[in-house]
C-alpha cells in the first residue's frame, strides 16, 4: 500500500536551500514577480531555468541522484514540521510514503526537497506570491511506474485533490480518498469520509489510519 499525504507550510528552520554556483540561495515560490525583496534569497518557480540552462526541478532530481548533500536537504517528512509525518514514517516506512507537494509534485518522503513556499491553499492569510492556481503550468513529478498497481490512499485537503487525481492517473491499482465536508467530484477512485471538516483534519485522519491499519 503506498500512502500520500499533503505538504505543509510549516517547515524546519534550519531547512536547506538549492544554491547558484556562486553560493546563493534561492526560495522556491508560485509568483517570484510578487516575492518581497531579499539580498540573500533568489525567488524562482521550480520549472524556472537554473544558470546551467536546466531547470531548477531538473537540478533537483539531478541532486537527489547523486551521492552526498552539500546544501544540507531534509528528507521531504523531515522538512515539515507536523509530527503527523514522522509518525507515518515510523509506522509504514520511508519507501511507502510520498507526500503531495505543491511545489515539486508527487515525491517519495525520503527525497531530498529544499525549502520553499507554494501552496495551493485559498486561506486569505496566504501571500499571493506563495499560492499556485490549479492553472499553472508545472512540470510535477508523478507516481513512478513499480509502484501503480498498489493500493494507494490518500489524505489531503480539497484544495490538493484534483493534482492528486493527475499525478496518479496511470494507476492501475485502487485509489482512495479520505475527505471532510462535503464528498468532492471525482472519478476513478473511491472516497471515504471522515465526518466535518476542521482545520488541517486530515493529519488526525492520516494518523488513524496508519494506527488502525499498521498499529
Amino acid at each position: 500500500m503506498i500512502v500520500i499525504i499533503q505538504c505543509a507550510a510549516g517547515k524546519q528552520d534550519y531547512a536547506g536551500h538549492m544554491q547558484t554556483s556562486d553560493g546563493r540561495k534561492v526560495m522556491f515560490v508560485a509568483n517570484p514577480h510578487l516575492s518581497p525583496s531579499s539580498e540573500n534569497l533568489i525567488y524562482a518557480r521550480p520549472d524556472d531555468s537554473a544558470p546551467t540552462g536546466k531547470s531548477w526541478r531538473e537540478e533537483l532530481l539531478d541532486y537527489n541522484g547523486r551521492e552526498g548533500n552539500p546544501h544540507g536537504l531534509l528528507p521531504a517528512w523531515v522538512l515539515y514540521k507536523n509530527p503527523t509525518y514522522k509518525e507515518l514514517v515510523d509506522r509504514i516506512g520511508q519507501e511507502s510514503l510520498y507526500i503531495l507537494s505543491a511545489g515539486w509534485g508527487l515525491i517519495r518522503s525520503d527525497f531530498l526537497t529544499p525549502k520553499y513556499d507554494i501552496t495551493f491553499s485559498k486561506a486569505g492569510n496566504v501571500e499571493p506570491y506563495k499560492r499556485r492556481s490549479t492553472r499553472d503550468k508545472y512540470n510535477d513529478i508523478r507516481l513512478p511506474d513499480g509502484i501503480s498497481e498498489q493500493p494507494i490512499v490518500f489524505f489531503g485537503g480539497r484544495d490538493y485533490i484534483s493534482l492528486f487525481c493527475e499525478l496518479t492517473n496511470s494507476a492501475a491499482g485502487p485509489r482512495t480518498i479520505y475527505y471532510a465536508g462535503k464528498p468532492p467530484d471525482v472519478s476513478g477512485c473511491r472516497l471515504e469520509s471522515f465526518g466535518k471538516p476542521y482545520t488541517n483534519w486530515h493529519y488526525q485522519c492520516a494518523r488513524s489510519f496508519a494506527r488502525e491499519r499498521f498499529g
